[in-house]
């Protein structure tokens, strides 16, 4: 096992086959923390978009907060149930993807494509900053440094992933329950110390919040009611992720559709508790936020602005703050296990941006490597490809969660959007042939909840355009219009070569003429072997070619050469300038002008060295020359390996390793088996 094979094995463990793939499936326990840990994890955010956007208006707005909650809670409703019906009628795995190029064609599908593509990346940078904010608020030595931080926790996460999708689920199930728990727990504690009076108030409560200069009049209808849309809009940012366990039905058990469906249920019920508990006591509490470009609009109880360094903590810290003030362990335990679940709240698009990368790559729309599974039978290629955009959009917004939220839910609701209509359409389409009363029924009852679903999110999605749009929307939408059109680029190139490779009669002619070459640089081994070969293919023509760079070296070549009698005549191409290729390629050319309908065979001997560095010192001349003929039409290229000692050394030290007996063979019963190694 070389040094590679051993990195591999300690990094990402041990080789699975392919006839394994089924025990890396999820049950209902690891899937819930796996599939719902982004929508779990908008709790942590997503109220916190709300009180930044209302707190534009002064500390008076925030008694629309749980009024906004209450519509995005309907919203996450319609949503869940309408993606309900989508897993029971697509179990593939396609999701949205699936939906919209079945039900509105292929560009429907591929816009589709491209909004998830662009979401899955944002779910990374955008949980793992706002992590990397928590983290800060727990390790102040972490302040500051939150880019640096949040981009070690992607790579993590990627190292997770790529170790497959059951042995990361089961690291993530634990955290993601401790995170229910904290703050089910806070908020319970919370809730039953309101009703008995008790409830204490956050430290920010002392503060007050200056208006912004657009809303530091008395607001009229239709300035409230654009405020309204911009908190209603940024919360929505908590139907994030609900989205990918349609994408991820494959990876469930079975059934997997009805334990795809039951975890969406749990997941809706869980996030809208979380979510409104939150927005509740963070009002009674009196929490003051604001957006953190702007704590100057902080003004403390004497009128002075907050001092300068001032930090303000999430939402979530301040409640747990107030309520565990008295148990600082409390604190602790809410705010590590929110930042961590907002850490693993990446693993969603971590499960979902392979599935469909390998989707998209089976239709033609994305690279074929994005298909292919590694070691673990997890899609590797997507895996490494999401951490690198998330860690991008990381640095380039330096891990501030509210910057990136504003392209964050754009693609979303278009996705959602044509998810809908394509769900409907499905279901008409159904209805048309089936004829039994209770399958109608059914039916009809599923149409009816996605049309509720398009109604909502249509108008959401027009909200959000309106109100987003200029603040930084704008770069979601040419995202995703650069992933379109890449996409259609894709399949254009796919769809050439597959009609170019297309096989015809006229494949089946046999080439009138064969005229093989074989380059010699020298008498040796590799030079003879490579002339046997070529003699034992029986061509037309057969010559050995040499190029000229010295009048020496040429002569005593030539005199070898007559004195072995190989029978082969010898070309001498002449290279004033020492070039090796140039003249190699240009003879090849033209003796295929010359015989159009002919073939072109040419052999080049090469070493076989075992060592790694030995490759430096061997072969680079044949690799170049093998690229430019790999261009030549109707020329051949034909490789004569020569191996060297080293690397009959290193077959052997293999075929003893592959031999000995591994720890833990004879515990498995393998002892005897060591060819499966």
């Amino acid at each position: 096992m070389g040094v590679r094979d051993v990195s591999k094995r300690i990094l990402l463990g041990r080789k699975l086959r392919s006839s394994q793939l089924g025990e890396t499936l999820l049950p209902k326990k690891i899937a819930l923390p796996v599939f719902a840990s982004d929508a779990l994890s908008s709790v942590a955010y997503a109220p916190d978009e709300i009180f930044i956007m209302l707190s534009l208006a002064g500390v008076s707005a925030y008694t629309w907060s749980w009024k906004v909650g209450i519509a995005v809670a309907i919203i996450m409703t319609a949503v869940v149930a309408s993606y309900r019906q989508t897993v029971h009628a697509y179990p593939s795995g396609g999701g949205d993807y699936e939906v919209a190029s079945v039900n509105l064609g292929r560009t429907a599908g591929t816009t589709v494509a491209s909004a998830l593509l662009v979401d899955y990346v944002l779910t990374v940078a955008v949980s793992i900053s706002s992590g990397a904010q928590y983290a800060a608020a727990a390790l102040p030595f972490l302040s500051g440094h939150e880019p640096l931080a949040a981009s070690a926790m992607v790579i993590i996460l990627m190292s997770l992933n790529l170790r497959g999708i059951r042995e990361s689920g089961t690291f993530f199930a634990v955290p993601t329950y401790l995170f229910m728990v904290a703050v089910l727990g806070m908020c319970g504690i919370g809730l039953l110390q309101l009703l008995t009076g008790n409830l204490p108030r956050v430290a920010s409560a002392d503060l007050t919040i200056l208006p912004d200069p657009g809303f530091d009049g008395a607001l009229t209808t239709m300035g409230l009611l654009i405020l309204l849309a911009r908190a209603f809009s940024s919360g929505c940012a908590a139907l994030t992720g609900v989205e990918a366990i349609s994408n991820g039905v494959p990876a469930f058990r079975k059934p997997k559709s009805r334990n795809a469906a039951t975890t969406l249920l749990l997941l809706g019920l869980i996030a809208i508790s979380m979510m409104m508990s939150v927005i509740v006591l963070a009002q009674q509490m009196g929490v003051r936020y604001v957006d953190p470009t702007e704590i100057d609009r902080l003004i403390q109880a004497d009128g002075t602005p907050v001092p300068e360094g001032f930090r303000q903590d999430a939402l979530m810290a301040q409640i747990a703050e107030g309520i565990f003030r008295d148990f600082p362990p409390g604190f602790y335990f809410v705010v590590v296990m929110t930042g961590l679940i907002l850490v693993l709240a990446a693993n969603t698009a971590f499960n979902g941006f392979p599935v469909l990368g390998s989707i998209l790559a089976q239709d033609g729309f994305a690279p074929r490597a994005l298909g292919s599974r590694g070691d673990r039978l997890a899609f590797s290629n997507g895996i490494v490809f999401l951490a690198a955009m998330a860690i991008v959009l990381i640095l380039a917004f330096d891990a501030q969660p509210t910057r990136l939220i504003q392209l964050y839910i754009v693609g979303v609701f278009v996705s959602f959007n044509l998810s809908q209509l394509g769900m409907i359409r499905h279901w008409t389409r159904l209805l048309r042939s089936e004829r039994d009363p209770a399958a109608r029924r059914r039916m009809l009852r599923s149409r009816a909840i996605n049309t509720v679903g398009l109604s909502l999110t249509a108008v959401v999605l027009v909200i959000i355009l309106v109100t987003k749009f200029l603040e930084g929307a704008w770069i979601t939408i040419l995202a995703m219009g650069f992933f379109f059109a890449l996409m259609r680029k894709i399949r254009r190139h796919y769809d050439s070569v597959a009609e170019e490779l297309a096989a015809e009669e006229t494949d089946k002619i046999l080439p009138t003429r064969v005229h093989a070459i074989v380059l010699v640089s020298k008498l040796h081994k590799p030079t003879l072997r490579a002339l046997a070969f070529a003699k034992a293919t029986r061509p037309n023509v057969l010559e050995g070619v040499y190029v000229s760079s010295d009048a020496r070296e040429t002569a005593a070549l030539l005199a070898a050469w007559e004195q072995r009698n190989f029978g082969v005549p010898l070309k001498v191409l002449h290279s004033p300038y020492r070039e090796l290729v140039k003249p190699i390629v240009e003879y090849a050319t033209e003796i295929r002008r010359a015989n159009p309908r002919g073939v072109v065979a040419v052999y080049i001997p090469e070493y076989v060295v075992g060592r790694w560095w030995e490759q430096l010192l061997h072969n680079q001349t044949a690799l170049r020359l093998k690229g430019r003929l790999l261009f030549a039409p109707g020329v051949m290229v034909i490789s004569v390996p020569y191996q060297l000692r080293s690397s009959r050394i290193a077959k052997e030290k293999v075929m003893r390793e592959g031999k000995r007996v591994q720890p833990g063979d004879l515990r498995r019963g393998r002892a005897d088996e060591p060819s499966r190694r």
